[in-house]
């Protein structure tokens, strides 16, 4: 269904729900830039319904089915507020309320999850971080006189489509057929980056990149070895800084960008399992978020 924004625009909503049971948990889903997620994410969130979770996405302002200038990132905070909106207006519906809440986050998505976090602290129970973009990776961007050029032009033509880059769709996806498939989905963008989008991409990301050690959810990150648009060190870095005290980082040999439907089915199955497996520990555990509430609430009555 489509869903408005804070700023009047129409925004793409989707959702997979496990059938003929109550969802163990809710799953809120960002994806990765110039994606979207009911094509390209739709065998990732088929999995986790199947796994008996509830899986909710959103298409950001200019991709997918939403309402915008294609592949434009007019200002990274607009796609953190409209995340925000959507993803507490599901938290909060009754039948939601006491379910935990995971996000995840693949790519630039990665980064979209870390500002959500940023943005309210206690009030998601957990994160699935899949080739997350705290930096973007030094063959993906440009040179530092580049940058700053950019940056000023950036202001006086966003939505110019000069930014070289390579062809992200090669760098992330191993399996040829995934390729054509992202190619041929024609809610994919496939021109080159805007002025403005990659501005504020890297601005997102060099923000995540000085805050790591902020992060303070339980966290699981996944990172390809032979990851080419990511970078996998800031990833390990991630884990080794971050103040939660549940983390996991699970490296794969081999494996490149496109972690969940971009590798031969074999290795899929490794990363989904190891997803899946997360996901039922963490969900089996007493929900402290909730339970904290709870007392807050309850509180007030105890004293009167």
């Amino acid at each position: 269904e489509y869903v408005w924004n804070s700023r009047g625009m129409k925004l793409f909503s989707c959702r997979w729900l496990p059938v003929n049971q109550s969802p163990k948990a809710l799953i809120l889903m960002c994806h990765g830039y110039a994606m979207e997620c009911s094509i390209t994410m739709n065998s990732t969130a088929r999995r986790l319904a199947k796994a008996g979770f509830a899986v909710y996405g959103i298409d950001y302002e200019g991709h997918g089915k939403s309402e915008g200038v294609p592949g434009l990132v007019t200002n990274f905070d607009y796609v953190i507020d409209d995340c925000i909106l959507h993803f507490t207006t599901i938290c909060e519906q009754g039948e939601n309320k006491n379910k935990m809440r995971f996000l995840m986050g693949e790519s630039m998505g990665g980064a979209v999850a870390l500002h959500l976090h940023r943005k309210k602290p206690d009030y998601f129970d957990g994160a699935i971080l899949v080739a997350p973009m705290c930096k973007i990776s030094d063959e993906m961007k440009p040179n530092a006189v580049m940058v700053t050029i950019l940056s000023a032009l950036s202001k006086v033509v966003p939505t110019w489509k000069i930014v070289a880059s390579p062809d992200i769709i090669d760098a992330a996806f191993k399996v040829p057929e995934v390729r054509e498939e992202v190619r041929a989905n024609r809610f994919c963008y496939k021109g080159k980056p805007r002025l403005r989008t990659a501005f504020e991409l890297l601005r997102a990301s060099n923000l995540i990149e000085a805050s790591l050690h902020e992060v303070s959810l339980p966290f699981l990150v996944l990172h390809g070895e032979d990851d080419k648009v990511t970078d996998k060190a800031v990833s390990k870095q991630l884990y080794e800084v971050a103040a939660s005290s549940d983390k996991t980082l699970k490296l794969y040999p081999h494996m490149w960008h496109g972690l969940l439907y971009g590798e031969p089915p074999e290795n899929l199955q490794i990363v989904f399992s190891d997803i899946i497996t997360w996901l039922d520990q963490k969900s089996n555990y007493a929900n402290s978020r909730l339970e904290r509430e709870l007392k807050e609430h309850h509180e007030p009555l105890v004293k009167a």
